[in-house]
């Protein structure tokens, strides 16, 4: 177990650089690319998910051994869900200016694959302590790739930073960074340093590998084949009738 291998501080800090969920394993691009377009909203989604990262992760964790294999993507989506819920009430409870920008994507957590992936890869295989620690050092990895990418974001598209105007007013703002292709091109800058470091760190780069790279892929390949040798069947079915 995974547990045992490592000490508990290098299950946190692979979450940093070498396994950073966005710049590293490729992960939640959708809400990262979304919501850093200024440093509050990137801020606010990344400790929202950390919150719901860590609990389900624990919650999980505890409940590995109970939970039937053949059940265990309907529990996760239950028990993900259910934190994602409480989170999206206190948001908007207490944060309702984070809740408007985050909007769609706040709800929406309970579908990522950062989640699921830390579910499904260390969770469900591991024991509590452990799992409790890699959720926060993900979710840390996750929060620091969002805020540096709001950060760069927000200072060259509105000249501002976390609200606060930095550029004087005859100075225009490079809009762009604030649409799509610059949250593109912020993407793949700081991707380029994180390979860079891990590279020196004799860590192999980060590469786009489709599916393949998704924890849940195997899963999804199963549900797939299960699919097709249904339609398969009903159309036999059809035939002969």
């Amino acid at each position: 177990m995974a547990d045992k291998k490592k000490p508990l501080y290098k299950e946190f800090t692979k979450g940093l650089i070498k396994e950073n969920p966005v710049l590293r394993l490729v992960l939640g691009t959708c809400p990262t690319l979304a919501v850093t377009t200024s440093v509050e909203s990137a801020i606010g989604m990344g400790l929202s998910a950390s919150f719901v990262l860590i609990c389900s992760n624990i919650v999980i964790s505890a409940l590995r051994k109970l939970i039937p294999d053949k059940v265990r993507i309907p529990c996760y989506i239950v028990v993900i869900a259910s934190f994602t819920t409480i989170v999206q009430m206190l948001v908007k409870a207490f944060l309702p200016e984070i809740d408007k920008q985050l909007g769609v994507y706040l709800p929406l957590i309970v579908v990522n694959c950062i989640i699921f992936g830390r579910a499904e890869a260390y969770a469900g295989k591991n024991r509590v302590i452990a799992s409790a620690v890699d959720g926060v050092g993900m979710g840390v990895g996750f929060t620091i790739a969002l805020f540096l990418m709001g950060t760069i974001r927000e200072f060259f598209g509105s000249g501002a930073f976390y609200g606060h105007k930095i550029f004087p007013e005859s100075i225009p703002a490079m809009t762009v960074f604030i649409l799509a292709p610059g949250g593109f091109f912020v993407f793949g800058l700081l991707m380029a340093c994180a390979n860079k470091l891990a590279e020196k760190k004799g860590v192999p780069k980060a590469e786009l590998k489709g599916c393949s790279a998704c924890p849940m892929a195997q899963s999804c390949k199963i549900a797939l084949i299960d699919r097709e040798s249904c339609d398969e069947n009903k159309a036999k079915e059809a035939a002969a009738e």
